[in-house]
């Protein structure tokens, strides 16, 4: 079939309009996306700068029950593992023989009162008739060294008495403290003395108790270099609040406070001991126990604290973000890190400062030197719903 010069004209024309198109709309699909992506704004933020630290309790106050006098016990008084109030009676000592004594003691008082009753009247009529040279000086001196020594009698024998009394009130054992006592070590028909070393039984306060942990003596001398330069500073009362973590991992429900820091370095193991004072009103923690002191340390009134999902962390544990910078593109920031915070957020020591734009949405899909479409991570929740709607109308 023959085609007319004009026919065949007309046809390349058409041919070269349709390539001239389909290479229009494949330099128009090849053109680079300008992805999107969320970012928080770094600011300064006041943060509490703590520590976890483990350690063991102890109870407030201990006190072994021991015997004062020797002698056989009676009665036990007391129920073992409850709780005693100070003063009440633990034990009964047989007290037969320092009653015996106390007897005595008195009535050798009573007999060096009445002594003393007798040598008063002769001493003052002594003193009368040597006044009219009536008797002797030798006479004289001699009553009135008899008043003395009856009085100095006196005085001996109500001390006596006193050290007799307190023996007595001895075999009569009574708690020191209150508290929660142990159980007993000895029974009704047991002798026992009064140099023993051997507790009886033993009562521990822990209401509240103490809590003693150890830091590291490098750790200590950067917080007080902090609280030194006033990059850290204490609370209004100067001291440091505690929260505790029990064995299982959950929270106890009261805070401990800071009571004291050791004034000197274990030189063993190169750390400080701190103690930490804890209302235990429940009786939930026993002496001896291990937990954990989160310790505040002081105020960092200018911490940098980023979202978590914005960090990463190499092979060798080095952390990065992503930063959009003035220009909208994509900048990589290596960073140090000092913990994290209660709420999900890396505390950051360098590599950030306020006003930088940290990437927390949609890093994976850009690379440093990309022009992104930056949006604030509250209004990114939005738009990214909208798109998930539009990605699924279509498909």
């Amino acid at each position: 079939m023959q085609f007319s010069p004009s026919l065949r004209y007309g046809f390349s024309a058409l041919c070269l309009s349709c390539t001239l198109a389909a290479c229009s709309h494949d330099k128009k699909a090849a053109a680079p996306k300008v992805q999107t992506v969320s970012f928080v704004t770094v600011k300064d933020t006041p943060y509490t700068q703590s520590v976890s630290l483990p350690g063991r309790t102890t109870a407030y106050l201990t006190s072994p029950v021991t015997p004062q006098v020797t002698g056989i016990i009676q009665k036990r008084l007391f129920t073992e593992g409850g709780e005693v109030k100070a003063g009440q009676v633990l034990y009964q000592i047989d007290p037969a023989p320092y009653q015996a004594v106390y007897d005595a003691d008195k009535a050798n008082l009573e007999n060096a009162q009445a002594a003393l009753l007798s040598a008063k009247p002769i001493a003052e009529r002594d003193r009368s008739l040597a006044a009219i040279d009536a008797i002797s000086k030798q006479t004289l001196e001699t009553a009135d060294a008899t008043l003395k020594q009856d009085q100095a009698t006196i005085d001996a024998d109500k001390a006596a008495l006193e050290s007799a009394r307190i023996n007595l009130d001895y075999t009569r054992v009574k708690a020191p403290i209150s508290g929660t006592i142990t159980a007993s070590t000895v029974t009704p028909g047991a002798l026992v003395t009064a140099d023993q070393t051997t507790a009886m039984a033993t009562i521990y306060a822990y209401d509240p108790l103490y809590l003693d942990v150890t830091q590291s003596s490098s750790e200590v001398l950067a917080l007080r270099k902090k609280l030194a330069s006033g990059a850290l500073k204490a609370d209004a009362q100067g001291n440091a609040k505690v929260k505790i973590t029990l064995e299982d991992g959950t929270a106890y429900a009261h805070e401990g406070s800071l009571q004291f820091a050791g004034v000197g370095v274990d030189q063993t193991t190169g750390t400080v001991t701190l103690r930490v004072i804890v209302p235990n009103p429940e009786k939930l923690l026993l002496p001896g126990e291990y937990i954990h002191a989160v310790v505040e340390q002081g105020i960092d009134e200018n911490a940098i604290l980023v979202p978590q999902q914005g960090v990463t962390h190499d092979s060798r544990g080095d952390a990065s973000a992503l930063i959009v910078d003035a220009q909208n593109k994509i900048e990589q920031r290596t960073l140090q890190l000092s913990g994290t915070a209660d709420n999900n957020e890396w505390v950051v020591t360098s590599g950030l400062a306020p006003g930088d734009r940290i990437v927390v949405s949609g890093m994976q899909f850009v690379s440093p030197g990309d022009t992104v479409n930056p949006v604030a991570a509250s209004a990114a929740a939005p738009a990214n719903t909208a798109s998930a709607a539009s990605a699924a109308a279509a498909s």
